[in-house]
């Protein structure tokens, strides 16, 4: 043993962990792996064991996370929430269930198991019933207060359930996790790429990316979910048991995972260690492990805690799903609004369970700081235990035969130019013609928002691609009955539906038209300020990037995007055969004595007698405007079944609330 030599290695490791302490909890943007990070965690942790004089109340191993972010108001945990430590097999788990029993001085414990969520941990707060403030764990003592920001999770009450059997105490401090559920975060990520905007590394990182934004809006937009499992002070209550306290929230109204169960030996607690690895694939969130906990309370409160950790709780985890490959290519593919994204193509090889040969490298700049190159071995991962991506190269096996990338320069689907736009770190292909993203532009110019094609599906969409009947969306105007019916599954009631249907909608109003063509970061409300601006098609087109900034609301990307849109040759093409289709957008015309002109409405819950894109269009037509937030602006919030935070803004804003049977009789329903 070399001490000297040892006490360097202490002092590297704890500045190390407090670096990437900062990656993980204040930048939502780690540098290493869990598993990585745990490794050096332990590391750290055996060598302070063998120099207890060594100690210091400073290193990462006695605290929790990392402080707060100074942008938010900090708040004191009435008592603190710790961290857990951590077990990486089965022989670890028994050993923790040896300790508890000779400080306990049983044969036998009883556990409650749960599956550990990757996510923020947070402390809820509230008085009488109602929830009154909200942190994150910061560094267990002191949170960032992020109340305005969890009252837009949906799954959170805002008021506690009060019933016979479970009384709402006057104070209690409720525990648990925010997260984002696999899904909506590769949709999350998808959208984020195609705006040329970084990804998320996981589920976790977006879930406090998300929880973390000074403006709650953002957040409000982001699909975040919530778990409850724990308390801290409470008062007027008791609880003999973890289980019974678990119950007690469920009763109040809190979301609390099923797979929660009592083991009542730690065998029994290894077989759901076991079971839920088998399921993890198949749940709709991301975890990492499970979570034991003694089940009294009272032995809970005995056994006490350790530096940052309570004794009476453990950590299991899964191992990490990572792998070692070879990169044989890098191609390059293109997105449905134009991203060119580098995509690994390596050697087949198993992660976690998996068999992948692809993972995506994000944009040429990913590629470039993580120097990949064809022929170079890499650690690849699934992130999010989802997407398979390249972690990192291992240097040491380059053998100079490598290849580096270029990403380029014209799009690999259509031979257009591939354009980078200033800002960004996305290369797009900004032809409406591409057929890499023709189907999914025939899906949108169709959909209900836009076109309104009745009958113009995602199916129908790719026969007609698949078929060659159709290069862009104008060639739609084009179609016969003939060509339609000769398509499998095409009868010849339907093929003439469509043409009808396609033929209807040759005199869209203008804002709809626009929206269609698909145009990156022109959405509804966007279309609709362009077309009450320029008033024609013509007028739109012919228009520069500092004809467009003059309109509030639009900045130099969204014009820039525009430009762009139209000085592409291809793109033009296509709008001179709309022309000649016979396709001739109307600009919407509102009486002066419009019995909604010049009111804001904004609607939260759901609506029983329409759907939100009839009702919009209801009030759009009689003159009145929609709005995703309340603002001092808006006049009236419809309040459906069901409603969320936004209620409670109006309420606290003394602005009109109606109800729906209220909004039916003032647009004349």
């Amino acid at each position: 043993m070399n001490k000297q030599a040892d006490l360097k290695r202490i002092a590297e490791l704890r500045n190390i962990i407090e670096y990437h302490n900062k990656r993980y909890y204040q930048q939502d943007a780690p540098e290493i792996s869990d598993t990585e990070y745990d490794r050096l965690m332990r590391e750290l942790q055996d060598l302070e064991n063998s120099y207890p004089e060594e100690f210091s109340a400073t290193s990462p191993t006695q605290r929790v996370g990392a402080a707060p972010l100074a942008r938010f108001a900090s708040f004191n945990h009435p008592t603190p929430m710790f961290s857990l430590a951590n077990a990486f097999s089965n022989e670890e788990i028994v050993e923790f269930d040896n300790r508890i029993k000779r400080l306990a001085g049983v044969d036998n414990i009883s556990y409650v198991a749960e599956p550990k969520l990757d996510g923020l941990a947070v402390n809820l707060i509230y008085e009488d019933g109602l929830f009154i403030r909200g942190a994150t764990r910061g560094d267990g003592t002191t949170g960032e207060d992020v109340t305005q920001n969890l009252k837009t999770i949906s799954s959170l009450p805002l008021k506690m359930k009060r019933t016979s059997h479970n009384p709402v105490p006057s104070f209690i401090e409720i525990r648990g996790e925010v997260y984002m559920e696999k899904e909506p975060f590769q949709k999350l990520n998808l959208r984020r790429i195609e705006n040329g905007e970084e990804p998320f590394a996981n589920p976790r990182n977006a879930a406090a990316g998300s929880l973390r934004q000074l403006d709650s809006r953002i957040t409000a937009r982001r699909p975040l979910n919530l778990f409850l499992y724990g308390i801290g002070d409470v008062k007027d209550i008791n609880f003999s048991t973890h289980w019974e306290m678990l119950q007690a929230l469920a009763g109040w109204g809190f979301p609390v995972n099923k797979f929660i169960e009592k083991s009542y030996d730690i065998n029994s607690s290894i077989k759901y260690f076991e079971r839920i690895g088998v399921m993890r694939e198949k749940l709709p969130y991301e975890i990492d492990g499970i979570v034991l906990k003694v089940n009294n309370i009272s032995l809970q409160k005995n056994l006490g805690n350790v530096s940052r950790n309570p004794r009476w709780a453990l950590a299991c985890k899964f191992p990490a799903a990572q792998a070692t490959t070879v990169v044989k290519e890098i191609v390059v593919g293109v997105g449905r609004m134009g991203t060119l994204t580098p995509v690994a193509i390596m050697d087949p090889v198993n992660v976690g369970g998996v068999m992948v040969s692809r993972a995506t490298m994000h944009n040429e700049d990913e590629v470039l700081k993580k120097d990949v190159r064809v022929g170079d071995t890499v650690v690849i991962q699934r992130a999010g235990d989802v997407i398979p991506e390249v972690v990192k190269v291992i240097f040491e096996k380059r053998t100079g035969k490598e290849k580096k990338f270029k990403m380029p320069t014209h799009c690999p689907q259509c031979g257009s130019e591939v354009v980078r736009f200033e800002g960004e770190v996305a290369h797009r292909c900004v032809n409406i013609s591409c057929p890499a993203q023709l189907k999914e532009h025939i899906r949108h110019f169709a959909s209900r928002g836009a076109m309104d094609i009745e009958g113009l599906g995602e199916k129908v969409s790719a026969q007609l691609f698949d078929a060659k009947l159709i290069a862009d969306p104008a060639d739609l105007y084009f179609l016969s009955k003939e060509q339609l019916t000769a398509l499998d599954r095409q009868a010849e009631k339907s093929a003439q539906n469509l043409i009808d249907a396609i033929n209807k909608s040759k005199n869209p109003l203008l804002d709809k038209f626009i929206y269609a063509l698909g145009i990156r970061h022109v959405g509804e409300r966007t279309a609709k300020l362009l077309a009450d601006h320029f008033g024609s098609m013509e007028n739109l087109m012919a228009s520069k990037q500092e004809d467009l900034t003059v309109i509030n609301e639009i900045g130099p990307e969204i014009a820039v995007s525009i430009v762009e849109f139209f000085h592409e040759q291809k793109n033009i093409d296509v709008m001179n055969k709309f022309s000649k289709a016979g396709v001739i957008p109307q600009k919407k015309t509102i009486r002066a004595n419009a019995p909604l002109q010049g009111k804001s409405f904004v609607f939260t819950g759901t609506l029983e007698n329409m759907g939100r894109n009839e009702a919009k269009l209801f009030v759009e037509n009689l003159g009145g405007t929609i709005h995703s937030s309340i603002t001092k602006k808006t006049t009236y919030v419809i309040a459906g079944s069901d409603p969320g935070s936004k209620l409670d803004k109006a309420k606290s804003s003394g602005i009109h609330i109606i109800t729906e049977e209220e909004f039916l009789k003032l647009i004349g329903r």
